[in-house]
């Protein structure tokens, strides 16, 4: 799980009981209460969801996504009265995963977040196009970050999802939120084994005409693939310097 998270992925000692409604709705594995990383210019609150249908070798979060079932649940109730008591100093909730749009019961979530008068974030893979419009057009998210593995291609999507994706339903996630109706942010996260120069300017291509296209290091510390351990992350000035590259391309 995300080393931000590991000390509250059980259920707090002073939450109340469940009711029956909130425990139907949605498992809550992690709460962050204060982030001043996962919304660009916000200070949010995260909430991290379970399950996934990727396997991205390098997730850092794939304990989320293996063995969901080894982090108790945190009740809503209690996210939502600290929510209440946090008010006055987290600008919104970033909803973040494993992959949330697999839940259900996403957009109840999503709902007592936005009546309890927080913005809310969205964390997704784009792999549920259908789902990320319902929540467009329901009012119910303010700002998506799309996590864009690779180039539009099957083989080198497949191999940075770590299983093949319907590319058809990813560019229909991207061409939605290009329309901006929401803000939104592309992220790429950048590992040598999978990612080379051309690569990248060959995705900026992909994303030509977007808002933004934020490349992410490679963490090796932890990834879900045990043999990306002993790989180097770019270095930082390059990585850069593909950014501001990148930058020119998608908003020629």
């Amino acid at each position: 799980m995300d080393t931000r998270a590991q000390e509250i992925v059980s259920q707090p000692q002073s939450a109340a009981p469940w009711q029956a409604s909130n425990r139907e709705a949605i498992s809550i594995k992690g709460f962050l209460e204060t982030s001043f990383v996962d919304w660009p210019g916000k200070v949010v609150a995260v909430l991290f969801l379970p399950g996934c249908n990727f396997r991205c070798p390098f997730c850092h979060n794939h304990q989320l996504v293996l063995n969901p079932g080894g982090h108790e649940d945190i009740p809503l109730e209690y996210v939502m009265a600290r929510l209440a008591e946090l008010k006055e100093w987290v600008d919104g909730v970033c909803i973040s995963g494993g992959e949330p749009t697999i839940h259900p019961r996403l957009p109840f979530l999503m709902a007592e977040i936005k009546r309890a008068g927080q913005l809310v974030k969205l964390d997704t893979n784009g792999s549920n196009p259908h789902v990320l419009r319902s929540l467009v057009e329901g009012g119910l998210v303010d700002c998506v970050a799309m996590d864009v593995k690779a180039p539009l291609d099957t083989a080198r999507y497949a191999r940075a999802a770590g299983v093949p994706a319907d590319l058809e339903k990813i560019q229909e996630s991207i061409c939605l939120l290009k329309k901006g109706t929401v803000e939104y942010h592309f992220r790429t996260t950048v590992v040598p084994a999978l990612h080379k120069e051309e690569d990248l300017l060959t995705l900026a291509r992909h994303l030509s005409g977007s808002s933004s296209l934020t490349l992410q290091n490679f963490n090796p510390e932890n990834p879900l693939d045990p043999r990306l351990k002993g790989t180097s992350p770019y270095p930082e000035e390059w990585l850069q310097e593909m950014g501001e590259l990148i930058t020119s391309i998608i908003r020629a």
